[in-house]
């Protein structure tokens, strides 16, 4: 019998070692997540993608908005979100207005946070900060810093500034980065992994850029009708002109009536023939744009659909090239 317990004693302590090792494999050990994974938040699930892809099997990433019928502009967070948010050791938000209520979350949270907006080359100017944007590049990085933009948590938009950064891969790029140097510094064991995942989407996102580079070159001053601002980025990038009437885009992204002189002016410029695409966003839209994309059909005018969000098991390169494939198979008709 005193055998058998010793047996017994010595199977318990051997699974005790063995729960031990597991529960900090492939993370922290003070982290609280699963298996002792970093816990990563990230406000839609184009962050979340890129954290996975930097973060691997050593991170447990939760994206708060992964549907189309989720909007971020009026997404009204869930408890079990603000949990997510509390226990979470790196929270990426998009920020300029756009996932505001990312912040209000991470109120009192001891998160490091990521705001990928202040990586575009245009955030500084938008805020009347004198920045520039190679600062982001500089190894000085404080990991005990949130990055988060304080300073306009109350409000929707930055005036003259296009929250969707994510369209601007070279910005993307620095989010890329980022992400990384903090996942070191949390986790520095896990560190060569990260640099080595890094590396590997850098280069995916450096042929992107190239692609965009040929797009220019090919595409640059054709003119575009942008219903609403998401992918406005994306054909700066590739050297279109976007000829909306001013206030367009707007009243759509707001949500609001766009003004009767502002369609009929919409309407006019799709109807002269000039625009080689419309470019609309799946995830807003109304009445107004309807008729744009009527009046495009009526006129053999291709209409192109951007979204917010990757669809399910989607890289961000996968979204990217699918988005410049899109646009240049619709110019190039």
């Amino acid at each position: 019998m005193k055998k058998s317990l010793s047996a017994l004693a010595l199977a318990a302590a051997s699974v005790m070692v063995l729960s031990g090792c597991s529960a900090t494999a492939g993370g922290t050990a003070d982290s609280d997540g699963e298996g002792g994974l970093l816990q990563v938040v990230a406000s839609t699930n184009v962050y979340g993608q890129l954290a996975a892809s930097i973060g691997g099997d050593r991170v447990e990433v939760t994206s708060l908005i992964d549907s189309a019928a989720k909007d971020p502009h009026s997404y009204e967070a869930t408890a079990r979100d603000r949990l997510a948010v509390q226990k979470a050791d790196l929270v990426i938000e998009n920020g300029g207005g756009y996932d505001a209520f990312i912040q209000e979350l991470a109120e009192g949270s001891d998160a490091v946070v990521i705001t990928a907006a202040e990586f575009s080359h245009d955030y500084p100017d938008a805020i009347g900060d004198d920045h520039a944007d190679d600062a982001h590049a500089e190894d000085d990085h404080d990991h005990a810093e949130d990055h988060s933009e304080e300073d306009h948590a109350g409000h929707s938009h930055i005036e003259g500034f296009n929250e969707h950064v994510w369209f601007d891969v070279h910005t993307i790029s620095h989010v890329t980065e980022q992400i990384a140097a903090d996942l070191s510094a949390l986790d520095p064991e896990g560190e060569a992994d990260y640099t080595a995942a890094l590396e590997e989407l850098n280069g995916e996102l450096s042929a992107i850029e190239t692609e965009l580079d040929e797009l220019h070159e090919r595409l640059e001053g054709t003119t575009v009708f942008i219903t609403e601002p998401l992918p406005g980025l994306l054909a700066a990038a590739a050297g279109l002109d976007d000829v909306a009437p001013d206030g367009f885009a707007s009243a759509v992204e707001e949500g609001n009536d766009v003004a009767p002189a502002t369609l009929l002016e919409a309407l006019a410029v799709i109807e002269d023939g000039t625009v080689g695409a419309v470019l609309t966003n799946v995830q807003t839209g109304g009445a107004e744009t309807d008729r744009v994309e009527q009046a495009a059909t009526d006129a053999g005018i291709p209409v192109v659909a951007f979204s917010e969000l990757l669809e399910a098991d989607q890289t961000y390169a996968e979204w990217m090239r699918a988005a410049i494939s899109d646009l240049a198979a619709a110019l190039d008709e």
